[in-house]
C-alpha cells in the first residue's frame, strides 16, 4: 500500500474513533429512503391506435374540389384555406404564401408520402398546417427525409399528427415558426435509435416556439442546432435517445417539459445563457442514463426541475457559472455527477432525496454548495436545528473523504457502505479534521422544500 493510501486510511481510522464517541450516528440510508417503486404516469396517447379515414378524398379551395392536395394548393390564392377530407397518397409542395391546410370538421385527413422523400414541403411565408395527418416519409437520414419540411418563416404546424417518418418536422433556417400540440411518431422498427431521424429538428432558427407536443420513437425528440431564443414548453417525450438535445444553441428557454423512459431526458451541450425551468425527467436509464446532462453549458439557470429515478439525476461536465436551484433530485443512482472542471456553480434550495449516492464529484478541491445562510436538503444528512430556523447547524459532506478515497483507490469500494465509512462521513461533517476535495454544504436545510412523495403513489404513506 502506497503512502497516500496509508495516510488516508489512518485519517479514516481517526475519524471513526471520533465518530464512535459521538452520542448520535447518522442513519446512512436517511429517514426518507424507501424501497417502494416509483409511480409515474405521463398520460401519453396510444400512438399506434390512430385510424386511417375511409372517406373518398377531396381537397376544397374557394368552392372548387380536387382529388389532389397538390392541385388544390396550386389553385389557391395567397391567404386561402384548403380543406382536406379522406386519404391522399402524394407528396405536396406549397409555393403560395399564407395558405392554410386543414381537415374537414371531425376528421384527420391523411397525406401519405408512399415512403419517398419529404411528404409536405412549405416554401412560402405564413403557411399553416392545422389538424392534418402527415405520414410515411422516405427512410433516408442523409437526405433528411421529413414528414413536414419548413422553408416558410412564420409557419404554423398545429393540432396535427406526423407519423411513420424519419424526421418529423424539420425547420430549415427560417424564423418565428410555431410547432404546437402535435403528435409525432417515428419508426419503432428502425434500430438502433441512431438510425432514426429526430422528431422536431430546429436548424438556424430564431424566436421559434415548440409547445405542447408529444414525441416518441424518433432518435431525439427535439434537436436544436444553431438555434437561438427558442421556447420549448410543455412537450412530452418518451422512448427516445435524448428527449431534448441542444447543440450550439444559446439564449433558449426550456420550461415545463416531461421526458421519461429515454436514454437521456435532456442533453444540453455547447450552449450558454439557457433557462431550464420546471421540467421533469423520470426513468431515463438507457446506455447513458442521465435525467439532465450539462456538457459545456455556461451561465445557465437550472431551476425547479424534478429529476427522478434516472441513472444520474444531473450530469455536469466542463460547465461553469451556472445556477442550480430549487430542483428535486429523487431516487437516482447518483444524484449529481460532477466532473471536468465544473466550478463556480451556485447550488441552493435543492432536495437530494433517496439517491443511491448523493454526489459523485471528480474534483481536485473543495466546492461549497450553499448560499450565505442556507444550502440544500439532503435526506441522508444528520440534522441539528436547535434554533429552528430551518437550517442545520451541522455541515454536510455528500462527497468527501470516503468518496474521494473510493474514487482514487477503487479497491476501497468494498467498504463504501460499511458502518466504518458511514461513521467517517458523519465525523467529517461534525468534526472537520481534514478539508478533502469534494462537495460540502455548510448550511443544509432541515426539511425538504419539495413535496416528492406523490412519485410513490399509494405505496408511500408518509
Amino acid at each position: 500500500m502506497d503512502f497516500g493510501v496509508e495516510r488516508l486510511f489512518a485519517i479514516a481510522a481517526a475519524l471513526v474513533l471520533v465518530a464512535s464517541a459521538a452520542t448520535v450516528v447518522a442513519d446512512p440510508g436517511g429517514s426518507d429512503r424507501t424501497a417502494d417503486a416509483l409511480s409515474f404516469d405521463a398520460g401519453v396517447p396510444a400512438e399506434y391506435d390512430f385510424t386511417v379515414p375511409e372517406t373518398s378524398r377531396t381537397a376544397t379551395v374557394d368552392g372548387q374540389q380536387f382529388d389532389s392536395v397538390q392541385a388544390a394548393v396550386e389553385a389557391a390564392e395567397p391567404g386561402a384555406t384548403v380543406v382536406l377530407s379522406g386519404r391522399f397518397t402524394e407528396r405536396v409542395v406549397v409555393n403560395t404564401s399564407g395558405v392554410t391546410l386543414t381537415s374537414a370538421p371531425g376528421e384527420f385527413a391523411v397525406i401519405d408520402g408512399r415512403g419517398e422523400g419529404d411528404v409536405l414541403t412549405l416554401n412560402r411565408e405564413n403557411a399553416t398546417v392545422r389538424r392534418v395527418w402527415v405520414r410515411n416519409s422516405g427512410f433516408d437520414t442523409e437526405d433528411n427525409d421529413a414528414g413536414i419540411w419548413v422553408n416558410s418563416s412564420s409557419a404554423r404546424i398545429v393540432d396535427s399528427r406526423v407519423t411513420a417518418t424519419t424526421f418529423g418536422v424539420w425547420v430549415d433556417g427560417v424564423d418565428d415558426v410555431t410547432v404546437r400540440n402535435n403528435t409525432i411518431v417515428g419508426r419503432e422498427e428502425v434500430t438502433p435509435l441512431s438510425y432514426r431521424g429526430n422528431g422536431i429538428q430546429l436548424w438556424k432558427t430564431e424566436e421559434t416556439v415548440v409547445a405542447d407536443n408529444r414525441i416518441t420513437d424518433a432518435r431525439d425528440g427535439i434537436y436544436y442546432s444553431w438555434a437561438s431564443e427558442v421556447l420549448g414548453r410543455n412537450n412530452t417525450m418518451w422512448d427516445l435517445r435524448y428527449g431534448v438535445h441542444y447543440m450550439y444553441s444559446d439564449d433558449c428557454r426550456l420550461a415545463g417539459n416531461v421526458a421519461f423512459d429515454n436514454d437521456v431526458g435532456y442533453a444540453l451541450m455547447t450552449s450558454e445563457n439557457l433557462e431550464i425551468v420546471d421540467n421533469t425527467a423520470v426513468n431515463n436509464t438507457g446506455s447513458s442514463g442521465h435525467g439532465l446532462l450539462l456538457k459545456r453549458i455556461d451561465r445557465t439557470t437550472v431551476r425547479n426541475n424534478s429529476l427522478v429515478g434516472n441513472g444520474n439525476g444531473l450530469f455536469v461536465y466542463n460547465s461553469v457559472e451556472n445556477t442550480l436551484a430549487g430542483n428535486l433530485v429523487l431516487d437516482n443512482d447518483v444524484g449529481v455527477h460532477l466532473s471536468a472542471g465544473s466550478v463556480r456553480q451556485q447550488v441552493v434550495d435543492n432536495s437530494f432525496v433517496a439517491n443511491r449516492q448523493s454526489v459523485h464529484a471528480v474534483v481536485s478541491h473543495q466546492l461549497a454548495w450553499n448560499a450565505t445562510d442556507r444550502g440544500n436538503y439532503w435526506s441522508d444528512a444528520q440534522v441539528v436545528d436547535s434554533d429552528r430556523d430551518g437550517v442545520s447547524e451541522v455541515r454536510y459532506r455528500p462527497a468527501g473523504l470516503a468518496e474521494h478515497l473510493v474514487r482514487t483507490h477503487p479497491q476501497a469500494a468494498v467498504f463504501a457502505r460499511s458502518p466504518a465509512f458511514d461513521a467517517v462521513r458523519f465525523a467529517e461533517s461534525s468534526v472537520p479534521i481534514i478539508e478533502s476535495p469534494g462537495v460540502i454544504d455548510h448550511h443544509p436545510l432541515a426539511d425538504s422544500p419539495h413535496d416528492w412523495r406523490h412519485y410513490y403513489g399509494r405505496n408511500r404513506s408518509s
